[in-house]
């Protein structure tokens, strides 16, 4: 935020006192602070774990063995990058207590938003060399691209002796801090940082403060081998209680605990028990959040199990946040320093960070797992060290608004805006933005500043719509909605079927429902289902157009508000669903988020890399190259549309309205920006001419209405405090209003 449009928050123009203080207290003591400084420290260089196997067997009282697994762990790292940043003074030349949305939006406020497995290579090409290609950067550039998250690059999966494995979530289960070898190296990643400043540009990396993989530190964890038990939520079984635990199948290292299981272990006193909820619930996969490992002997010749904590798959054992250790926090900790201020990064990515804290409750209740204030602690800690580094994060946090509003008031700077992602999806199929306008109306009410989220279209997820705020806390509380008054349960039973109904089933193959989260789909895939395309390829070029548009509509949506904009390889290309058939091995124990993961080429790669890589998927918008020469592709209209963003400075401004509408598909976005003058943003969710008036009580009478795209006069502001505007179907404009 600008300093002017600070001191313009007066309690005139904020009566409910939701914003920062008038003038922040770095701004007050520190008025011409320098660019964030950033300590440095580098990883000892190693070798990689597979260039370090050597002779003996992979068990505990193998010394060897041990030493090599201490040697491959993350915590060993972190305690190596820690030694030398301590006691050093340029640890304290950054504030650090407050997240600062606004600074994060000044560094770079549109991403695009990759994902290694799917970003097209040429042969020999790492996904990191070619990430740093300076001709895309100059295409992102051009776009208005200022942001680039790398998506999940680190060594990931587990380790079965000393043979390594695959990962079972996308890189999401990191074992290690070194970069995997499929998508590059460190000096790759380094290089992609250095290209990122020649373009002003700012590259945003990944650490997962909830869990890891089944790496080396689990395997230590196993052995009970110094602080490495401390990193994870695990608890040995004593061995009179064995027959209590399930028998791990050949072949595996744990299974995971049915419902009747996890109840008996609660009530010896070994584990919290049932938790709020099971993600990624699967009947026969995953019934419970617990596992229990095979017998493993440990370093003090003691046989164990354990049974551990895992939020998600199996193969991620959660950290353990409040250990007398705090090893956990040492490893997260270290892993933030190394990507800061080793590798380059100028922010990071917080995964799974709502889940940081639980507790035991009342006899026959869940434990309590979500929104704790260890989570907001944890999150408080780890976003002021990354502060306190010189850089920003975000985080991805699927919770109630009121966990967002919390977790946001101390920890990171940004958050994924769960917010309105489920809502303009609904508000596209169904026509009717009513749900839409009143989830953005609770998140004003409720103080969650739009320029602190990240608005963003298509990432490596699925659609997800699981509705958190309202399926969960606010389950009872009264709604009214379409002139009915539902309980937030049912509000959000009504608007998950919506969305299953409209998106998926007969004609629409094309697209999966993901357990119970959401909707495997690109979002050319949603608009092909909204338009009621049934077979993508017969798509033709007056379809592929209409697509665009609406396209279109949904960036203008994303960006012409206040916040972050991301957009993925899949959005910049036009990407449609892969063949489930190509990827039926990916897909095969339900996790059918694979189909929306296609390959894309961004670049025009004359020989591209196929090994390891995800199979291609059908482009409607082609190469940027391409959409760049032509002015009315995708790309180069999405480029009017960042410049508007760009000039008037939407992405810091405030929101002050978001009014009734005089049509059901028809959304009105209101901002103040920094000079004082309003941004009203005017979108219609439908496929038919809206013919209307934009009304708030923010448009002064007498206020001329000009269009940002043309420059030209189009209205006047009446003394009802509205003007007339005719939006054609699909279409989308903004508009300054000055006195």
């Amino acid at each position: 935020m600008t300093k002017s449009l600070d001191r313009s928050l007066t309690r005139e123009n904020d009566p409910d006192g939701r914003h920062a203080p008038e003038i922040t207290y770095d701004e007050q003591f520190y008025p011409a602070r320098p660019k964030r400084f950033r300590p440095s420290a580098r990883r000892s260089l190693r070798r990689r774990l597979a260039d370090r196997r050597s002779d003996g067997d992979a068990v505990a009282d193998n010394r060897e063995y041990v030493e090599w697994l201490v040697e491959a762990s993350m915590l060993a790292d972190a305690n190596r990058l820690a030694s030398q940043l301590s006691g050093q003074g340029s640890m304290w030349q950054n504030p650090y207590a407050h997240p600062d949305p606004r600074a994060a939006l000044e560094r770079a406020s549109v991403w695009f938003t990759a994902y290694p497995l799917s970003f097209v290579t040429r042969v020999g090409e790492t996904f990191l060399s070619a990430l740093s290609d300076p001709a895309l950067w100059q295409a992102f550039r051009a776009i208005g691209i200022d942001g680039v998250h790398t998506g999940p690059v680190k060594q990931a999966g587990g380790l079965n002796g000393r043979r390594l494995t695959p990962s079972i979530d996308g890189h999401f289960d990191r074992i290690s801090m070194e970069v995997d070898p499929a998508f590059g190296t460190e000096d790759d990643f380094r290089r992609l940082c250095a290209t990122a400043s020649e373009f002003d540009g700012t590259v945003i990396d990944d650490i997962v403060p909830g869990h890891t993989g089944k790496g080396a530190d689990f395997r230590l964890a196993e052995m009970a081998y110094g602080d490495y038990p401390g990193i994870y939520h695990m608890v040995s079984i004593r061995p009179d209680d064995w027959h209590l635990l399930p028998d791990v199948k050949d072949g595996r290292d744990s299974a995971n605990l049915d419902g009747s299981t996890e109840a008996r272990l609660e009530r010896a006193g070994y584990i919290i028990g049932q938790l709020q909820r099971v993600i990624f619930y699967e009947p026969g996969v995953k019934e419970t959040n617990w596992s229990v490992t095979r017998p493993v002997m440990g370093v003090d010749g003691v046989e164990r199990r354990w049974v551990y904590l895992h939020y998600f798959k199996e193969g991620q054992p959660s950290i353990n946040w409040l250990d007398p250790s705090f090893a956990g926090m040492r490893l997260v900790i270290g892993d933030a320093l190394h990507a800061l201020a080793d590798l380059g990064s100028g922010g990071l990515r917080l995964d799974a960070n709502g889940f940081l804290g639980v507790e035991k409750t009342a006899e026959d209740a869940p434990a309590w797992s979500e929104g704790h204030p260890l989570s907001e602690a944890a999150n408080h800690l780890i976003a002021s060290m990354i502060r306190k580094m010189g850089g920003f994060s975000f985080q991805e946090l699927n919770l109630a608004m009121d966990d967002i509003k919390a977790m946001g008031e101390t920890g990171a700077d940004l958050s994924y805006d769960f917010v309105t992602r489920p809502g303009y999806h609904h508000a596209l199929v169904t026509g009717d933005t009513e749900f839409l306008r009143l989830t953005m109306n609770l998140a004003r009410e409720m103080g969650i500043d739009p320029a602190s989220l990240v608005h963003a279209m298509q990432n490596h997820d699925e659609l997800t719509h699981e509705l958190v705020h309202f399926s969960t806390r606010h389950r009872d509380d009264p709604f009214t909605y379409r002139g009915e008054t539902l309980t937030g349960c049912e509000l959000g039973e009504r608007v998950r079927a919506d969305l299953n109904n409209n998106l998926t089933g007969p004609g629409k193959a094309y697209n999966r429902r993901f357990t119970q989260n959401g909707i495997a789909c690109t979002t050319s895939t949603v608009i092909c289902a909204t338009l009621g395309i049934e077979d993508l390829s017969e798509i033709a070029e007056a379809e592929r157009d209409r697509i665009r548009d609406v396209h279109l509509l949904l960036a203008m949506f994303n960006a012409l508000q206040p916040g972050v904009f991301a957009l993925s390889g899949w959005d910049l290309s036009g990407m449609l669903t892969v063949d489930a058939a190509d990827v039926a091995d990916l897909i095969a124990e339900g996790d059918t988020r694979w189909i929306n993961r296609g390959a894309h080429d961004l670049r025009g790669v004359d020989e591209p890399a196929r090994e390891g890589r995800m199979p291609p998927a059908r482009s409607l918008y082609g190469t940027l190259p391409d959409q760049l020469a032509d002015p009315d592709s995708f790309a180069s209209r999405l480029r009017r549309i960042i410049d508007v963003r760009r000039e008037y400075e939407i992405a810091t401004a405030v929101q002050v309205d978001i009014p009734d509408v005089s049509h059901r598909s028809e959304l009105v976005m209101v901002h103040r920006l920094a000079d004082d003058a309003l941004q009203i943003t005017v979108l219609n969710f439908s496929g038919e001419q809206v013919s209307g008036s934009v009304r708030s009580e923010q448009l002064p009478a007498g206020a001329t209405v000009i269009d940002m795209f043309t420059g030209e006069e189009v209205a006047t502001v009446d003394d009802l405090h509205s003007f007339p505007a005719v939006l054609e179907g699909y279409q989308g404009t903004s508009l300054l209003v000055r006195r």
